[in-house]
């Protein structure tokens, strides 16, 4: 989040503060930028960033008593009072306040103000000199405390104003900046509350939009830090349809917007939704700068990311190619070496393995041998050689990769651990289960640092968790497996599908320990996520209705496995010839199941699907 930012309105005193109308500054949305994930180089490397930018208010410069120019000759001005005198004293520091620069300046202008005026008159300058300390991010504490004296003032009378909900968006950006994320977002919507009145009472777009812009980009932030994405893109385009209101349709800020926001869709790997978001911030960034800018570059890397999680690679490179040769005129070597191992990926995406061994050849030549970039080059070219099944060189690569990434584990943890992560999927591939695992928990053990990436945590859980199943270490599995659906519950909503098959996981690793009935309940979530994300014809919902048929088939309770098997066969059918052997292998085992049905006795089998377990029932809310 970008740090706050204000210009004061001088008259601190409240007989003379009137109205805010025409004091915040309309600049301010156009001023402001979410910098929602900046970084372009792929999925894994967009991440939220900055704090929200601040609130503006319009100086207006202090009117000075008239009398003062009526006649400058000494002898002849007039004798002040005493209540001349301290009006001046309060004068001559308000102007103090205002000319003050810095923080540091602000800081000794406010203490000489102290003497002169009581708490609710400091009300405002307390907001002006919070925000000051907030922009600069040095001091979040003394920031905190000016922040709190500032609502204390303000807020006597309970009702709804302007600079109160300025002085709670400023608890809330601090209190991010202390990651007091649940604090950061009681302020904020409490402050989102406060400024929806306002409008009701008849205040303007133009009046509270600045102020409501940096309330739901920090709420989008701090929501991003707690891991609950799906909520903080639905305060992102809160955000874009203000700037919409308030901008020209070709602003250049307008163009930011809908890039931060396309960031966003593929930070939680929605790359169809982010499309148009690009594609517009991409027309008006061309329109605007021409084709031959940085802003377009980085345009056109989103959409090369983009076009990759699509699977539409020739398009995806195009892009690279065209982002390239923008950053190689503008000199930016650093971000042209990540563009060209972009492409390298997106070559080895392509098949081409030679082409992008050769790419990644010459890359390597231009990095440090200690810098992560040149850790990023053999990782890719571990890749290309991996997909030759040139395994023993690929490996070698990928040693030389972690050796340099395991001396940057303090300076840079996030990036390191999605290396390892990457890393640990190349082993994987290779059947090099022992050290894919050991890769996996160094991982888990950075982002265990990073409270804003469970998210990543949870993907990471998930992935270890299944590679436990996977080589028979089930009991150890289930821990992790049930850790990373509490964490994507939370960050991607409770539907997505990457937790059903969490769930469906969790129901093998039961099954595989003889408890069917925590199996069942297992695959009943699995598939009920399943069939609303991706839909109850889908190969992967068809394959959890099957797990539950055969977790019941398990508890003898052939009934209850009989309707379920009834429902594969059924969602089988319905794919038509192109799945004639799933449909042969359905019916074998309907008609398995209906001769064990006919050979057992037992009175005592449940009819009914067992309920869901508490833990589980609330990933179906």
């Amino acid at each position: 989040m970008r740090k706050a930012s204000v210009s004061f309105l001088p008259h601190c005193r409240r007989h003379r503060f009137k109205s805010l109308t025409g004091i915040l500054s309309r600049d301010y949305i156009s001023d402001a930028s979410s910098s929602f994930p900046s970084s372009l180089v792929s999925p894994n490397h967009l991440r939220p960033c900055t704090k929200s930018n601040g609130l503006f208010y319009k100086n207006r410069q202090f009117q000075a008593n008239p009398s003062r120019n009526i006649d400058t000759l000494v002898e002849n001005a007039p004798q002040m009072s005493s209540r001349q005198r301290k009006a001046k004293e309060k004068t001559d520091l308000e102007e103090a306040f205002e000319s003050a620069k810095t923080p540091e300046e602000m800081l000794r202008a406010f203490k000489n103000m102290e003497s002169a005026y009581n708490e609710t008159e400091l009300g405002l300058a307390s907001l002006k000199l919070g925000l000051k300390l907030d922009q600069e991010g040095e001091d979040p504490e003394k920031a905190l405390s000016f922040a709190e004296r500032a609502l204390n003032a303000l807020d006597k009378d309970g009702k709804p104003s302007l600079p109160v909900a300025m002085a709670l968006q400023l608890l809330g950006s601090v209190n991010y900046s202390l990651k007091r994320f649940n604090d950061s977002l009681g302020y904020l919507s409490r402050a989102n509350r406060m400024l929806g009145k306002l409008k009701e009472e008849g205040f303007s777009v133009e009046d509270v939009g600045p102020v409501l812009h940096a309330v739901q980009l920090a709420m989008a932030n701090v929501k991003t830090a707690m891991g609950r994405r799906e909520e903080a893109l639905a305060n992102l385009m809160n955000c874009l349809k203000i700037k919409e209101m308030t901008l020209g349709e070709d602003s250049l800020e307008l163009g930011k917007a809908n890039r931060d926001l396309a960031e966003a869709y593929v930070s939680v790997l929605n790359f169809k939704e982010g499309l148009p978001f690009c594609m517009k911030a991409l027309d008006i960034h061309t329109k605007e700068l021409g084709q031959n800018s940085v802003e377009v570059a980085h345009d056109r890397r989103l959409l090369a990311v983009i076009y990759t999680g699509l699977e539409e690679h020739e398009k995806a490179l195009e892009q690279n190619k065209l982002s390239q040769k923008v950053l190689k005129n503008w000199g930016l070597s650093s971000d042209l070496l990540r563009a060209e191992i972009d492409a390298a990926n997106m070559q080895i995406a392509l098949g081409k393995y030679e082409e992008a061994i050769n790419t990644l050849k010459d890359v390597v030549q231009q990095t440090d041998k200690e810098s992560e970039t040149r850790a990023m080059v053999f990782i890719s070219m571990g890749k290309a050689l991996c997909s030759q099944e040139k395994f023993a060189d690929s490996k070698r690569c990928l040693e030389i990769a972690c050796g340099i990434l395991d001396k940057k584990e303090r300076v840079s943890p996030l990036e390191v651990a999605d290396a390892y992560s990457e890393i640990s999927m190349q082993y994987e591939s290779m059947n090099e289960f022992e050290t894919a695992v050991s890769l996996l928990k160094r991982t888990l053990a950075l982002l265990e640092k990073l409270p804003q990436e469970q998210h990543t945590e949870g993907s990471v859980s998930a992935r270890l968790g299944w590679l436990l199943l996977l080589t028979g270490k089930v009991q150890q599995a289930i821990p992790y497996l049930e850790s990373a659906a509490e964490r994507l519950k939370e960050s991607f909503g409770s539907k997505h599908f990457g937790i059903g098959y969490i769930f469906n996981n969790l129901g093998a690793a039961y099954l595989e320990l003889d408890r069917p009935q925590s199996a069942a309940q297992m695959f009943a979530v699995a598939k009920d996520i399943m069939d609303v994300s991706l839909g109850p014809h889908h190969a992967d919902s068809i394959e959890a209705c099957q797990n539950l048929a055969k977790a019941y088939d398990a508890m003898g309770s052939f009934a209850l496995a009989i309707g379920f098997q009834r429902q594969v066969v059924d969602a089988w059918e319905s794919h038509g010839p192109s799945a004639r052997d799933e449909l042969r292998e359905a019916h074998r085992m309907l008609e398995q199941l209906k001769k064990k049905a006919l050979g057992d006795n037992s009175n005592e089998l449940p009819t009914k699907a067992l309920p869901l377990p508490q833990t589980c029932a609330s990933a179906r809310r």
